[in-house]
């Protein structure tokens, strides 16, 4: 570390010791949530359930800290958590929601034992791709699997053990591999995004004022404003679910789907309309073009399905192939931003091969004329990792992908471009987090799957890649949950609060092992005891294997050659893409962001694109009439009202767990 850098005491023995309490106890509500009453915390960010318990912590500390004065209780002030202590316990909280969530390994669990116990003669899976699975990566054993499905026993059976053993240890093995070379991919990028760019990273804001000393944050009468009519709307909502004759605030998504029923405006599909508080407050930390871009083009997506209506284009059968354009968008967006940071990977790379020893820089030595600095010296004291140890990470990593997945199954010269589209994704979705920060990213139908389905054809693939694919589908089925914006996220924080980075990627990788084992024991148990097929459970612990094996059914019963037009209109979004960057980068003026066009067909712009216009007009009108001044005068009323709808939402999600009753929930 660098002799100059002082750094706040952050990661103690007491955070990390709450956090690992807690670890257990948040994952069992999201899995009570998720799994049991099918509604998600874990799609929308900042987390909810993290923030509510971070919101516990911080009203426990700043009580503690001012009653223990007036009663001499010395000790017990020392129980106080400090802001580093709170924003620790909000990072490992955070990875390990991300790992226990509906988009990751809520869905690895259910479908290791899936194509053993539901095969039959009709579906032929035996002889389709039995074969193809691996058994140290499957669970087979009938005695095992029946207690599973029927429920009625319990996880603590040693051949229950003996049959998910091997799996566990090598998924979970997978997973923390996965999450460390993420690690060293923002590791390398921080730097040019975080200080040179200035990224905004609004979904860090609500956190870091909740724990901030200085802020005021909860002496603020006009954050207790915008929280005061969260709550009222929460509690109004919440009575009516308990007295349906009570009244009701409509701000959760609804269909207007009816005004659009006549040709060719019925081609649009669902239009929903929702406005959701916490989106709203959350959203306003978006800078004003995106916001813009956003809903704009949310429209200019509809209106292409109602030019394919009018114009007849019923050849192009999936026009206007959304999710390839999508693609191409963040292929281009994702290429821009490393052109843009050239200078600094160009940098990098020539320390990393570097043979100086030198990691600090000589601050009396001036920067280059494009604000880089010498090769040998510059200072990766305060990154996460020194970037030679990244560099090694990355290549260790790789190396551990290619000969899993060639022992599980996958092709040599397909395990790099399926490893290469998904990092060049979780990278695009963590620029977007820190860029955008929009609260939901899901990039459904945009994984590496689709992508390689679509570029060579099921036929050229072969069973046994698609087989690997779909035990593949629990970390690219979509990417709403995606721990790598967590992990840059994360690094923000430790910058604004000045806390050693490295210490937060040490906890993120504890947080990681602990997380996925605690994941894996929490539902096994869960589903030992309830039994899988269970109406306890209804159809989602069995719903993720059905359609993903039923998909890997289809593709080996009707292989398929290149999607040519879906290919062409990849490269028609890469192409618009860099129009649009080039027009940005040319015009001061021109008001639209491709990340609005990448996105435009998202289900969370489906289900928040009006939450987003509702932010964008008071945002424009607060920054046109008040200036800058009342802008940052307002955040506080809009962080105030995000964290209302957050504290009293996620209380009735308690209350529906102890009551065991289905009670009003803020979010879907």
């Amino acid at each position: 570390m660098n002799k100059n850098q002082q750094f706040d005491k952050s990661i103690t023995s007491k955070s990390i010791v709450i956090a690992l309490i807690l670890i257990p106890i948040n994952s069992f509500w999201i899995i009570q949530l998720e799994v049991v009453r099918y509604t998600h915390p874990t799609l929308i960010h900042p987390l909810s359930n993290v923030i509510f318990i971070v919101l516990i912590l911080t009203t426990f500390s700043l009580l503690l800290r001012k009653v223990a004065p007036k009663l001499a209780l010395e000790r017990s002030e020392g129980l106080a958590l400090s802001r580093g202590e709170l924003l620790s316990v909000y990072v490992m909280l955070c990875i390990t929601s991300s790992l226990c969530s509906h988009d990751m390994m809520e869905i690895l669990v259910t479908i290791l034992g899936h194509p053993f116990r539901f095969a039959t003669p009709e579906n032929e899976w035996r002889d389709l791709f039995w074969r193809e699975l691996p058994e140290w990566l499957t669970v087979r054993g009938e005695r095992a699997l029946n207690a599973y499905y029927e429920g009625h026993s319990s996880l603590y059976i040693g051949h229950h053990i003996k049959a998910w053993l091997t799996p566990a240890f090598w998924w979970i093995t997978f997973i923390f591999m996965l999450l460390f070379v993420m690690l060293c991919i923002n590791t390398i990028l921080r730097k040019q995004w975080t200080e040179r760019e200035r990224l905004t990273y609004p979904i860090i804001q609500l956190p870091l004022e909740m724990t901030s000393t200085q802020s005021g944050f909860f002496r603020n009468g006009i954050m207790w404003m915008g929280f005061g009519i969260a709550a009222a709307i929460s509690i109004i909502n919440f009575l009516n679910s308990i007295f349906p004759n009570a009244p009701y605030v409509p701000v959760k998504r609804q269909s207007i789907s009816y005004l659009f029923t006549e040709k060719p405006w019925n081609a649009m599909g669902g239009v929903r309309l929702s406005f959701y508080p916490f989106v709203i407050g959350i959203s306003f930390l978006i800078p004003l073009e995106l916001l813009f871009s956003c809903w704009t083009f949310y429209w200019f997506y509809k209106m292409e399905l109602v030019l394919g209506s009018v114009m007849g284009w019923r050849s192009l059968s999936r026009f206007p192939y959304d999710n390839e354009q999508a693609f191409g968008a963040y292929v281009g967006l994702l290429g821009f931003a490393l052109w843009a940071g050239r200078s600094h990977l160009r940098q990098v790379a020539a320390y990393i091969f570097s043979f100086s020893r030198n990691s600090g820089r000589d601050r009396d030595r001036p920067l280059r004329q494009d604000g880089t600095e010498p090769v040998h010296h510059i200072d990766d004291s305060t990154e996460p990792m020194p970037y030679r140890m990244a560099a090694i990470g990355l290549v260790v990593g790789m190396i551990f992908f290619i000969l899993f997945s060639y022992k599980a199954g996958m092709s040599l010269w397909v395990i790099p471009l399926f490893f290469g589209i998904y990092f060049l994704l979780a990278t695009m979705i963590a620029r977007l987090r820190a860029e955008l920060g929009f609260l939901v990213h899901d990039l459904h139908n945009i994984d590496p799957n689709i992508v390689l389905t679509t570029s060579f054809g099921t036929r050229r693939l072969g069973a046994s890649n698609l087989t690997v694919f779909s035990l593949y589908m629990f970390f690219n089925r979509a990417y709403r949950a995606h721990p790598m914006p967590q992990e840059l996220e994360a690094f923000k924080i430790a910058e604004r609060a000045n806390l050693n980075a490295r210490h937060f990627a040490g906890i993120i990788m504890l947080a990681t092992g602990v997380g996925a084992i605690v994941t894996f024991w929490l539902l096994l148990d869960g589903y030992y005891r309830h039994g899988a097929e269970s109406g306890y459970y209804g159809p989602w612990a069995l719903g993720f294997g059905r359609g993903i094996y039923g998909r890997l059914e289809n593709w080996l019963n009707y292989p398929r050659g290149i999607d040519t037009p879906a290919v062409a209109f990849m490269g028609g979004g890469l192409l618009f893409t860099i129009a649009m960057m080039f027009l940005r980068t040319r015009f001061l003026w021109w008001p639209f962001h491709p990340l609005g066009y990448a996105m435009a067909n998202s289900w969370g712009m489906y289900n928040l694109w009006s939450c987003l216009f509702v932010a964008w007009i008071i945002k424009w009108l607060v920054l046109r009439h008040g200036g800058l001044k009342s802008y940052r005068r307002a955040v506080p009323f809009f962080l105030g009202l995000a964290l209302g709808d957050y504290a009293l939402g996620n209380l009735w999600s308690i209350l529906s767990i102890l009551t065991n009753s289905t009670l009003y929930q803020f979010w879907p």
